[in-house]
């Protein structure tokens, strides 16, 4: 990649942050004798993000280090992982966007001295989100006939059809177990979910050693033994912090462990009109990669392989900047509910600027060392050599994944969430994918040019979003 529009890169870089700063420090805003320093908003943020960072951090680790493990194995079975994780997470991002609307209500309801209600904001939350992750589940151990239609490799297919249904089992223990933790992330308890998070991964490393390979007497299961891993992990995590919810003194005032048979409509109103909307954004955009895993997939396993090992990495930091969206979710929602507007503005600006420092350095990392991690997960050298290529226009949109995902998160601060739908559709079905498809088949340039096509994509889904969140609030 040329050195000059790595250079335009950094440039675009520093204009941007320099706009954002600009905004933060004009003079509608400095003479305001309410508002906190920059340095103090984003000291806050980066105190509330870490321990969700950590937490997500932990959740990617656990895809990480499958992959790592199930290489070593072949690429088929890595490219059957590809796949089935493309329609398990094009299934559950739905319910995981409802999920993330009970931070904000939560945090809201405390900003604005009404925590008395987070009890009850928490029950109607697990009725829902548990019957929706029920019927999730049902879509997603039913959906492996869909593998037939989408022309690929029977090997891969064979692997990745047990291996799906294996996960669809996990999700109303994640529904569940999200529900907790977005909870807790309203209350401004951040550790617990962290602690647990880290704490499968080494469930989730011992599990995998046993049944990947078969040490310890245990059967050699290969993929579907990352499988059962997995899923073992996903109930651990979920178990423990209902242990944590119903012993822990701040948190038993709420009475967590009472399962509301009540539906208050008023609540559950407000929930879904919050987390569906979430949930369509995060569809059109895992969908949008789920259809360039298939796309890839028509170029071969070894192509489909090497995009799963490059999308592994960039999920990495694309989970950490989540953290950062939480945070800045849950700043910005406690701010709307004081009425503070200036406060408001300023707390998702501080957050955009974070996010767009952050992976500008994580863009600058993927950029020196492409050839190096993906010998963390395969031998293949032609994969490595695919995946290479692909982490470096990783690197080009970081601070685009990165601004994206925080805008989504602060208009869901402000419970903006209709805008940002159709953004996510735009970007990604309407720029993004015919770009890269575009790209790929018709200009040659394959694999390579589907991903450049998803970087225009996320570019202008972070511009209009960034943007649409400092017009709704300066208004």
């Amino acid at each position: 990649m040329p050195k000059n529009s790595y250079l335009s890169f950094n440039l675009f870089l520093q204009i941007y942050i320099t706009i954002i700063i600009k905004l933060m420090t004009s003079s509608e805003i400095g003479h305001s004798k309410k508002i906190k320093s920059f340095r103090l908003h984003l000291r806050e943020t980066i105190q509330l993000a870490l321990p969700v960072i950590v937490g997500q951090l932990g959740i990617i680790l656990m895809g990480v280090v499958d992959n790592i493990m199930v290489g070593r194995i072949g690429y088929y079975p890595l490219a059957a992982s590809a796949l089935a994780n493309g329609i398990f997470f094009l299934v559950f991002v739905i319910g995981m966007g409802v999920t993330y609307a009970v931070s904000p209500i939560v945090s809201n309801a405390v900003g604005s001295g009404k925590a008395e209600q987070a009890g009850n904001i928490l029950k109607q939350a697990l009725v829902i989100n548990l019957f929706i992750g029920v019927i999730l589940g049902i879509i997603t151990y039913y959906s492996v006939g869909l593998f037939h239609f989408m022309h690929q490799k029977e090997k891969v297919v064979e692997y990745a059809i047990p291996y799906l249904q294996i996960l669809a089992f996990s999700i109303p223990m994640m529904m569940t177990f999200l529900t907790y933790k977005h909870f807790l992330e309203g209350l401004s308890i951040m550790r617990p979910a962290m602690i647990i998070v880290l704490l499968a991964n080494l469930v989730n490393v011992f599990a995998n050693y046993c049944l990947i390979y078969g040490n310890f007497g245990f059967p050699r299961l290969e993929l579907n033994g990352a499988g059962i891993a997995t899923l073992g992990s996903r109930f651990f995590m979920m178990m423990m912090l209902i242990i944590f919810l119903n012993q822990n003194m701040r948190v038993k005032k709420y009475k967590p462990h009472l399962f509301s048979y009540i539906i208050d409509w008023k609540v559950t109103k407000e929930l879904l009109a919050l987390g569906l909307p979430s949930g369509v954004q995060y569809f059109f955009e895992v969908g949008a990669f789920f259809f360039t895993a298939i796309m890839i997939g028509w170029f071969g396993a070894r192509q489909l392989a090497a995009h799963q090992i490059a999308l592994s990495i960039a999920s990495i930091t694309y989970m950490m900047v989540v953290g950062v969206s939480a945070a800045a979710a849950i700043r910005v929602a406690k701010f709307v509910g004081q009425g503070n507007k200036l406060e408001t503005l300023r707390a998702g600006l501080s957050a955009l600027t974070l996010a767009a420092g952050f992976m500008s350095l994580c863009g600058i990392l993927f950029f020196l060392t492409n050839n190096i991690l993906p010998e963390l997960y395969i031998s293949n050298i032609e994969v490595k050599t695919i995946a290479a290529s692909l982490i470096l226009i990783a690197a080009f949109f970081q601070i685009f994944d990165g601004v994206q995902c925080v805008g989504l998160g602060i208009l869901r601060g402000i419970s903006d969430v209709t805008y940002p739908t159709v953004v996510t559709f735009v970007a990604y079905w309407i720029v993004g994918i015919p770009l890269g498809a575009l790209l790929a088949f018709y200009f040659g340039l394959n694999v390579q040019g589907i991903w450049i096509g998803l970087s225009v994509g996320l570019a202008t889904s972070a511009s209009l979003l960034s943007f649409r969140f400092i017009k709704k609030t300066k208004s």
